[in-house]
């Protein structure tokens, strides 16, 4: 049953709306409207996920918060989308976890008993996204908790759950599976880093090389910005020649492809894309393409990230006008 379900996520994408801490306006302004329901129908996508940045709410704002959720909910019956709510932007760390599962338990029940008699085809819990570099056994364990009061409410929700450091793939292949039968492994692929968050502010100055296309072209590769000097953005800067190409991409996936079929377990790639400030359209076009179909070989579905941000696929507002050829065909050609 879950190997079915996690099948019917892939071509997905993020609707990064109900992250946006840094947007006052999010909640009021950036909610999904019918229109984009029909253009995400219309370009072949058939699952969503809603990441919910839910400790930066207010419990006031709390009530208001469920009431959007409940309309995508809503919106994805009409549309026929399937949904994964995902609890994102989390505070959990090696000092605090003993203090901070029960807090995270506290929501995901009152989201279970909410939610309960939604159908279990289409909606989803991904307990936690992108568990920090924290120690991989006190993760286990937060997981294992996290997992254990939902399954006293609900025994049939299938739950989404990743790896420590950042849903890392490397932290992913030394996870021990939970015993639970209904669990869907997830990982997030920006592999190579190097490439995909060229320019992040967010992420410091090893990303401040820019200019950088994909796959590695010897003719056109930009110097190192001084600034990655001594930071790991200085050896992916040397290393960039060798991943950067199809090749490294599947033998980077292929590593969760072994893990998977060594626990028997159903997997997802619950977060692929590129940084869109930098990185030029053909090259941008040419990894998703490749990503997409490494994940088609090796029967690992896929969600991208994301529909309208800073990753987003379009030239500008989403719509049909706005979506380069080259990401057309990109989006389109292993459906």
């Amino acid at each position: 049953m879950a190997f079915q379900r996690a099948k019917n996520l892939n071509n997905g994408i993020s609707i990064s709306w109900l992250e946006q801490t840094w947007n006052e306006s999010s909640l009021a302004q950036n909610a999904p409207k019918k229109s984009d329901f029909l253009l995400l129908k219309k370009l072949g996508f058939k699952s969503i996920r809603l990441p919910v940045a839910f400790t930066s709410f207010n419990p006031k704002t709390n009530a208001q918060l469920f009431t959007y959720i409940d309309k995508v909910i809503g919106q994805c019956e009409t549309y026929g989308f399937r949904l994964v709510i995902d609890y994102h932007y989390g505070c959990l760390s090696d000092n605090n976890y003993l203090t901070e599962t029960p807090l995270i338990i506290d929501l995901w029940l009152k989201l279970t008993k909410r939610y309960k008699s939604a159908s279990y085809n289409n909606l989803y819990f991904e307990i936690y996204n992108e568990p920090p570099h924290i120690n991989p056994k006190v993760w286990k364990d937060a997981a294992y908790n996290i997992v254990t009061a939902i399954r006293k409410i609900d025994k049939q929700r299938t739950l989404i759950v990743g790896a420590s450091n950042y849903n890392s793939i490397y932290e992913l292949s030394r996870f021990e599976r939970l015993a639970d039968e209904n669990i869907i492994y997830t990982f997030h692929f920006y592999e190579p880093f190097f490439f995909t968050h060229q320019g992040a502010s967010w992420v410091g100055d090893q990303a401040a090389t820019t200019g950088v296309s994909f796959p590695y072209n010897a003719e056109n590769f930009p110097a190192l910005n001084p600034k990655a000097k001594n930071t790991s953005g200085e050896s992916n800067y040397h290393m960039y020649p060798r991943d950067g190409n199809e090749q490294s991409i599947n033998d980077k996936l292929q590593i969760v492809k072994n893990w998977a079929l060594k626990y028997d377990v159903p997997v997802i790639c619950g977060e692929y894309g590129v940084y869109n400030k930098y990185a030029d359209l053909d090259s941008r076009c040419r990894y998703i393409k490749a990503v997409r179909k490494a994940l088609k070989r090796l029967d690992i579905p896929g969600m991208l990230w994301d529909y309208n941000s800073s990753f987003s696929l379009f030239a500008g507002r989403p719509s049909i006008e706005n979506l380069p050829l080259c990401m057309k065909d990109a989006i389109s050609a292993t459906q």
